[in-house]
């Protein structure tokens, strides 16, 4: 017993408890085809996360947020690795769509994150963290069955798995069809077997992802509110936030409970855009499978208190690629050298401190999908100024030629003034290609058997 009370007798001499002596615990929440519009705190009232937007006042919120890709597998492997889609070849969801008959070929791409990448998760167990994935993976060869199990979160790194998967059109509403209940439970359960040591938990979420459903007495409350006549605005959308939020919300106070609140990380962000089959991303351009911001602009909430200042807003553009090297900076331990990492570390400026530079934020999708819209394409943000390269006019001189935004002057993307800035145009495809000789970055080819009157007949592309 008196052995056991030594290490916690020697931190109160020096004025530290246990948990301020040791890594912050890291929470990162992540929500499936979730744009900004339907989180509060980024400014719709007719969406009700009172738990998110506690976190958005108690810590930063980012309103140049995005998402690594517009599609949900790139992202994910984004996010575990710190490295662009480009680079890791997982540059579609998994497994993709086949369109045969397309003006262009897509390029041969990893449909799964190799195991010789290194995750965060693998990153933080070297780093004395228990790690738990609860939740949706999607980064295997198979989304479900025996080929899903190789390339598994078990095998990148963490010590504790549970994998949900979106629900089938047909399944009850009412016995949590997105697995939110089931993931959540584990996470409580995983946060106070773990409370005395530093943890990783990842909690990426199947909702909101198609088919949205939710109880129908919980839906027709939010049909029931004003505003729910508007295209962006969707009971049953509004119904599955609920639900998220009371997630989030259960997971806050479990946290709180166990007196975990001041040395806990909790990062809430989404994998990509919303479909606009079932809602509009207004007041941003395009969704889901698209390089308008409505396709890649995401929610980014980060709290953690007496670290990261409250109640405030960034405009800095970050994304997926940033998580990798911030969060081993706030765990003490920054990445080695020789590491080839994309991404930035914002920690000291989630402590407060400045932007750190950087030159651009790229994407490179060069897929179609059935909710897509312009083709295959690569994008760029660079400070103000927002370019998207379509493949089929780069290599065939048809389709869509660039297309040119300043989002400080027009964030709906509504103006396109590539005509008026060829100067620009140029620099901003010189980036580009640049990039993707970087990144050996995959290209579409030429489809020698493109027919045009079978590709109006596109295969379903899948919903990723």
């Amino acid at each position: 017993m008196i052995s056991r009370l030594l290490p916690a007798l020697f931190l109160l001499a020096l004025g530290l408890s246990a948990a301020e002596s040791r890594p912050p615990n890291i929470v990162l929440i992540l929500a499936d085809d979730l744009g900004t519009a339907p989180v509060a705190a980024y400014g719709n009232p007719y969406y009700q996360t009172p738990a998110l937007d506690r976190l958005a006042r108690e810590g930063t919120r980012f309103d140049s947020a995005y998402s690594a890709c517009p599609v949900c597998s790139p992202t994910r492997a984004a996010i575990m690795t710190g490295q662009y889609p480009a680079r890791t070849r997982v540059t579609d969801f998994i497994a993709g769509g086949n369109f045969p008959h397309e003006r262009l070929l897509q390029p041969e791409w990893t449909k799964y994150l190799a195991l010789s990448a290194t995750t965060i998760a693998e990153d933080l167990r070297e780093r004395g963290y228990v790690t738990a994935l609860f939740g949706k993976w999607h980064l295997a060869r198979a989304y479900t069955g025996p080929d899903s199990v190789a390339e598994g979160p078990d095998r990148q790194g963490f010590d504790e798995t549970f994998i949900t998967h979106k629900p089938s059109k047909n399944q009850d509403p009412t016995k949590d069809p997105h697995g939110v209940a089931g993931i959540t439970e584990r996470a409580l359960d995983f946060i106070g077997r773990h409370r005395d040591r530093p943890f990783f938990l990842y909690l990426p979420h199947n909702s909101i992802h198609a088919p949205i459903m939710a109880p129908p007495q919980l839906v027709e409350k939010h049909r029931a509110r004003p505003g729910s006549d508007r295209p962006e605005n969707n009971a049953v959308i509004a119904a599955m936030m609920e639900i998220l939020d009371a997630s989030v919300a259960r997971v806050v106070a479990r946290l709180e409970e166990l007196g975990l609140r001041e040395n806990t990380i909790v990062i809430f962000y989404s994998d990509n855009g919303g479909l606009l089959a079932d809602a509009s991303q207004y007041p941003l351009r395009g969704g889901k499978a698209q390089l308008y911001e409505g396709g890649i602009r995401v929610p980014l909430i980060v709290r953690w208190p007496g670290k990261i200042p409250a109640d405030r807003v960034s405009s800095m553009p970050v994304t997926s690629v940033d998580f990798l090297p911030t969060l081993l900076e706030f765990s003490g331990k920054p990445l080695p050298a020789g590491r080839v990492i994309d991404g930035v570390s914002l920690a000291s400026h989630l402590r407060g401190g400045p932007a750190p530079s950087r030159e651009a934020i790229y994407w490179h999708y060069p897929h179609y999908h059935s909710a897509g819209d312009g083709g295959p394409a690569s994008a760029l943000r660079a400070g103000d100024w927002k370019l998207i390269e379509y493949h089929e006019h780069t290599l065939t001189g048809t389709g869509r030629s660039p297309e040119l935004f300043n989002l400080q002057s027009d964030p709906t993307e509504s103006k396109n003034i590539a005509a008026a800035e060829p100067a620009r145009v140029r620099e901003l495809l010189a980036k580009l290609a640049a990039f993707r000789a970087a990144t050996a970055a995959q290209m579409p080819t030429v489809n020698p058997r493109h027919d045009p009157i079978a590709a109006k007949k596109r295969k379903k592309g899948g919903e990723g």
